[in-house]
Order: structure tokens, then sequence, then C-alpha cells
């Protein structure tokens, strides 16, 4: 994450995580410049090293030895990862538009996302043809269709368009694979039928004769039918047509051709060449707009037309890094000037390759392994990750800072300047009106006066027979998206309201910012805010007002009134357990280890993005549902952990309880990260309740043990539900979409002894 302490005063925006931007985010992360922030926006958490793609298909690496996390990479490069899909830019306004959340401001900008598979271009293509991007559909679609040739005997026929290099080595790829896994199942590979469809008379036309020669060779003796001058014209439901006349039925079509720009680069203005990529400079900025640059297969150098291969995107980081440091300094730029010959290394599929460099070419087992070391090389630079620190000569030096305008130099000496206590902490008047003038709150009949008026305090109405909830929860980020941050917070504060069984009614946000440039500032209130609102709103709960001040560290909170039936018979309460009641927990848990791991580059970004995603499962579905279905008591999971909260509900209950650690759900990674000894920072205060167990003694070495005491943030709901009603109840969680809902234990008694709790395996 940012340092604290560091004034922000440039952005620099990334949108893809392709070959280039990974270079630019290690470079940062070992050269960090003061000053400037980095923002990653990109589709997925992990990025495929094209080199290994093939190898992975055969069968040869795992998916950890070809991805690359991106999200440990933005932490070790103090990077914002925003994960949504970008849709266009405002480039007047210098905004990155995306998909799913407010625009992201930018004062340089690059963009490296790959080539885009142009399938609209052949009718019935879309529908009926998997591309090869975007790689995590084409991986999907890969898994399953090898556990579908695993599972289901008969004759198989798949089809690749697409004759060059990519087309070749998924083809060989996907059938070595393929036909291993028939033959180590006992079963003959001749079940499958492998046709490669080429436009041209000859597959691998970049390549010399020689290199074609010997992959003709290779296709022929591994039975694949090659279709040549046979142009892909119609795609229907598991058959193709070409262009002269050649039809074939195909339980899969693969498509490796016909790749071009994005579609949303069409609205730009940027000056693009026939084929939709953008067109830049030597020095890898458009022609167009000097703030914004472009490498790999998206980008055009007009001075050198280039293949779209890898080898250029991984060459380009260089320049590209460099260039983005000197024009954020306003210092001249360089000059790329690729190779004009390269080396190709195609693999066979088998561990065997072929080595293709202008005229030049050789082949064996030699060059797949020599291939390998030199794509296992690469991945070690992003799998192997030490920081310099933030303070170095080289971070600090003056040959390091950013050029302002005279403008931003005033701001920026303002922010520095010696805060003011009390009120003098609040954020400007000019930031936060503009900020709040952009949000949108849900109206409610019952709000008499809101955010939209002027008044010193909201009022709201309380209806006749309702009684007010309240609660309040406040924290600080702990990720470095402010709009996923909002998102969380506001989650997390309404779950005390749905704990209890009651409806939202309005929220009074309370926040810190840190200091810095006023439209810095604004940007990450306005993010922040954004991303509560949308929960807010969703919940049907007013933002009628809060407070805003300038702290070291982004942090949100949120007091939450609720309405709920003055009846006390209708709340839900942590005191109602009974003996014979089942235990359900609604959500998984480990989030407090996984973000302790996260901050040591530690967790695997996959984990990190579903803990993420279940922080954003609302609770009030389910507290509904547990309701219906006779709960007798309930409460949310936050920092006290499954253990703190458990014994806070047996107490007042006078009962004890029997958990099962085996039937725990837990977040993908959460184990693996207790077991290297990676524990949050309130753990240590969470494990004082262990005097609550009654048989510790004997569970202490169980893997799961110290995941009682994680502390959670936006967790599931934990409550006690009658025996008869806990199969319904779980069943109806699923349905609702509540996928880990479980029994984890049972109410007893109380005993004589002054530990309540007994844990089971």
């Amino acid at each position: 994450m940012q340092s604290a302490d560091q004034l922000i005063l440039k952005d620099i925006v990334l949108i893809g995580g392709g070959h280039s931007h990974v270079g630019v985010l290690k470079s940062f992360g070992m050269r960090p410049l003061s000053g400037v922030r980095i923002t990653l926006i990109c589709t997925d958490m992990h990025t495929p090293y094209s080199g290994m793609l093939p190898g992975y298909v055969a069968g040869h690496y795992d998916y950890d030895d070809v991805y690359i996390d991106l999200s440990r990479l933005a932490v070790f490069a103090g990077a914002r990862l925003y994960r949504d899909e970008v849709v266009g830019l405002d480039r007047v306004n210098k905004k990155v538009l995306c998909r799913n959340r407010p625009p992201v401001p930018y004062d340089l900008l690059s963009i490296n996302i790959g080539s885009t598979p142009q399938l609209a271009q052949v009718p019935g293509a879309s529908e009926n043809a998997v591309a090869v991007k975007p790689i995590q559909r084409f991986n999907d679609h890969w898994l399953e269709l090898l556990r579908r040739v695993k599972h289901r005997p008969g004759k198989l026929t798949i089809a690749v368009v697409g004759a060059g290099a990519g087309g070749v080595e998924l083809l060989l790829a996907m059938q070595f694979r393929l036909r291993n896994e028939l033959r180590a199942l006992g079963r003959d590979a001749d079940e499958l039928t492998f046709h490669l469809f080429a436009s041209s008379a000859t597959i691998l036309p970049t390549h010399n004769r020689r290199v074609c020669r010997r992959f003709d060779a290779v296709l022929a003796a591994r039975g694949v039918v090659v279709h040549r001058n046979a142009a892909v014209t119609d795609v229907f439901p598991r058959r193709l047509q070409a262009a002269n006349g050649e039809t074939l039925a195909a339980d899969e079509i693969f498509w490796v051709t016909s790749a071009g720009g994005a579609q949303w680069l069409r609205d730009t203005g940027l000056a693009l060449d026939t084929n939709g990529f953008i067109n830049v400079t030597d020095t890898l900025q458009t022609v167009t707009d000097a703030d914004i640059f472009a490498a790999g297969d998206v980008a055009n150098m007009i001075h050198h037309p280039l293949e779209k291969a890898g080898v250029f995107a991984v060459r380009q980081g260089t320049p590209l890094t460099a260039n983005l440091r000197l024009a954020v300094k306003g210092a001249p730029l360089v000059a790329y000037q690729p190779q004009r010959r390269w080396l190709a290394l195609i693999s066979t599929g088998d561990k065997y390759a072929v080595a293709s460099r202008g005229w030049l070419d050789f082949a064996g087992s030699t060059v797949w392994r020599w291939k390998d070391w030199i794509d296992r090389r690469f991945m070690r630079k992003f799998q192997h990750l030490a920081p310099m620190a933030a303070d170095t000569p080289a971070a600090t030096s003056s040959a390091n800072q950013v050029k302002l305008t005279q403008a931003e130099s005033l701001q920026a000496i303002s922010a520095v300047a010696m805060r003011c206590g009390g009120c003098g902490a609040k954020v400007g008047a000019t930031v936060l009106s503009q900020t709040l003038g952009s949000l949108h709150p849900v109206d409610r009949d019952d709000v008499l006066i809101g955010l939209k008026h002027s008044d010193d305090a909201a009022v709201v109405r309380v209806p006749p027979g309702k009684a007010m909830v309240h609660s309040v929860d406040f924290f600080r980020s702990f990720i470095d998206d402010p709009y996923l941050f909002g998102k969380v917070a506001a989650n997390h504060a309404l779950g005390d309201i749905w704990a209890m069984g009651a409806e939202a009614q309005s929220a009074t946000a309370i926040a810190t910012v840190p200091p810095g440039l006023e439209s810095k500032v604004e940007d990450v209130l306005f993010q922040m805010m954004a991303g509560a609102l949308a929960v807010l709103n969703e919940a049907n709960c007013a933002l009628v007002g809060g407070h805003t001040g300038e702290g070291r560290e982004l942090a949100l909170g949120f007091a939450v009134n609720g309405l709920i039936d003055d009846d006390p018979a209708k709340i839900l309460r942590k005191s109602g357990m009974r003996p014979g009641d089942v235990l359900i927990l609604t959500k998984p848990i480990g989030s407090g280890t996984l973000f302790a791991a996260h901050a040591r580059l530690a967790a695997k970004g996959r984990w990190i993005d579903e803990a993420l995603k279940s922080m954003l499962v609302s609770n009030r579905l389910a507290a509904r549902c547990l309701f219906s279905h006779g709960a007798t008591a309930c409460t949310d999971l936050t920092g006290f952990g499954l253990l703190g909260h458990l014994v806070e509900m047996t107490r007042p209950s006078a009962v004890d309880a029997e958990l099962n650690l085996s039937a725990l759900p837990l977040l993908e990674g959460a184990e693996e990260c207790v077991a290297a000894g990676i524990v949050s920072s309130l753990q240590s205060a969470n494990v004082r309740l262990r005097h609550a167990l009654r048989n510790q003694g004997a569970m202490l070495k169980h893997p799961r043990y110290p995941l009682i005491f994680d502390p959670q943030t936006a967790g599931g709901l934990l409550s006690s539900v009658p025996a008869d009603q806990a199969e319904a109840c779980i069943t109806a969680l699923r349905g609702l979409g509540y996928a880990h809902a479980v029994v984890i234990g049972r109410i007893l008694p109380q005993g004589d002894a002054n530990e309540p709790i007994t844990l089971t395996v």
C-alpha cells in the first residue's frame, strides 16, 4: 500500500496487466519515485506469461508457474490495483472510464491490454467458438474440456482456427495433454481428432520455409488434419464453414486468429491503424496525446512495424518505464529501437521445440530445455520480490522530483505545512462540497433533514410501532482501492443492523483522508464514498451526513440507524440460544490472516480476490432467512473472531457449545497462511479467550485451531437455529447465494465447568 507519509503529486494509471506493465510495476517497486502513485486497472488478478502458456496447456507447468500474480506485484510496487473493465477515456478531463466504478483520474496513462480476438468479423464465431483471449475465459473452458474428456468416453473432434505460431502451438499442446490423459485412463487416444485451419497455403507464414516444413512434418506425424487456403467464413453450433467450400463438424472450436484493438479504443479519439491498434511514436507515446502511452500488442509503432509477439511487449517494458519516469519529471524522453530480427522458440507440446530467427532454425529437446530455462528465469523476477525502501536515495534524490504547475506547487506547499488540530483538521469546504455534490443517496420519506440540506444535524422520523437500532463501526483501510474499501466499510457497518433482524434507515459517515493536492484528496474521498453509497443505497439506507477530516491513513466508518418492530420477541439477540439448537455460519472465515499475508506479499491474488468478494456479500437476506427458520440468537462475525463472538452468545444464554473445527467454512488460502505463522495484529488479543475452551490442549495442533481467533471484516452471521429447521435453513441460505453456509456445531446445556466451548473434529 502507499506510504501514509508520502504526498501524492502525480498519478500514473496503467490499463492492463500485460508484459510491459508488469515490468513497469517491478521497476517502481525496486525504485519508487517520490510523489508518484501508480494505479493498475485490469480485469484479472493474474496475468499469464504467453511464452509458457502452451506448456501449461500441455501439462508441463501448473497455474502458478505461468501466471504472474498482479495483486502481489501491486503491493510490492506500492500501486493501487483496481479490478474492473475499462470502457473508454475522457481525455478532456483526463479520466479512465470503467464499467463498474467511478472514473479514475490520471496525469499520465499507459495502455498494455494486448490484442482482442475479432470474432464478430465472422458470423457465428462469437457464439460458437472459444477465443484464446481473454485468457481467463479460455482457461475456464480448457479445464472444463479436460474434465469432459476424462469422464465422458467417446469420439471428439477439436478444431483450431489460425495457423500462426500461436495456433499451431496451442493445438499441439492440447493434443499432447488430452491424448496422455486418455492413455493414463487406459483409453484409446485416437478418440480425439484434431483439425487446423489455415487461411493461406502455408502454416506459420512469418517464419522461414524450413521451420514451416518442420511443423508440417510434426502435424502429419501426429495425425492432425491441416486445411489450407481455408479461411473460416461461418461458425455454426458444432460446425465450421470455410471459404474454399470445406465444412467440418467439430465438438470444440478454438479461435487463434483475426486479432485487433479493443472496441472501446475506437471512441477515444486516439489515432489507430486499420486493425484498431494504437499508433505510437518511438517513445511509445500515442501520436495523438503525449500524456498517453501504449505498449505490447495493442501498440503499432508507426516507424517500426512489428509482429504481434510477446518478446516485444517484454522488451518495451524497460523504455516504457524510463519514459514514464522522465515524463512525470518533465524531462526529454528516450526512443526505443526494436531489434530487426528476434528469436522465436516454438514448442511442439512434448518438451521439444523449434528455434526460429530470420533464416536460421534448429530444433530438439535441448531447445525446449533452453526455452524452459529462459521462461522460468523471466518468471522468477515476479515470483521473488524484494522491495527497496521508499526512503532510499534512489527514491528521494532531487533527480526524482516530479514537475508541477505553479498552482500544484502552491497546493503541495499548503498540504505539507503544519496542520491545525480540532476543526482545522477538516477537509477543505471546496473539496467536501464538490464531493458531496456528486453523491446521490437514496431518498426516504422518513428522512426529514438529510445530506441535501445545510443544517447542522440530520432529522429522521421513527414510524409508529417501530423501535430504533443504533450501531457504529470505524476502521482504517486495509486495501489500496478506496472505492472497494468504501463498499466493504459500509457492508461491515450494516452487519450489526441485519444481525438484530432490523432494516437499515439512515447512516452518518466519519472519514479521514491523507492530506494532499485538492484534486487528489477529492478523488480519493469521492471514490470511497461512491463505493459506500452503492452499498447503502442498495440497502435502502439514506446517507444523511457525516464528518471528514485529514489523517495519516485512509479510514471510514458509519453510525447506522435501523428500524425494528417495537416487540422484544421480534428482535434477534445474542442471548437466546437453547440446548438442542445447531450453530450455523453463513460465510467463510479467514480474512484476518489473509490480509496480514497480503501486506507481507505472502498471499496469492486469487485468495485476496475471493476474500473481498465474500466481504461484499450482504448479510441482509441471510438474516431474514435465519429469522424465518426460527433463529434463537444471532450476531455478525467481526474483530473478535469466531470464538470471541460465540462466547458473547453462550454466556448470556447460559449454555455451552460444541464447535466442529472440520466443518468450518474457510476462505481459500486461510489455512495455508496460518500454517506459515501469519496472523492478524488483533489475533493475540483474541487468543486470550482460549480459557473458554474446555479441551484446547488436545486441539492446539489442529491446522484450523488458530482460525477460531482470526478477526473478520464484514464476516458472516453466526446463529443458533432449532435442529429440526437446520437442513431447510441451510438449503434456503444456499439458494440465496450463501454457498458456504453450513452447520458448524451445536448448543449444549450449561455444565459445571467455566469453559463453555468444546472443540471437535
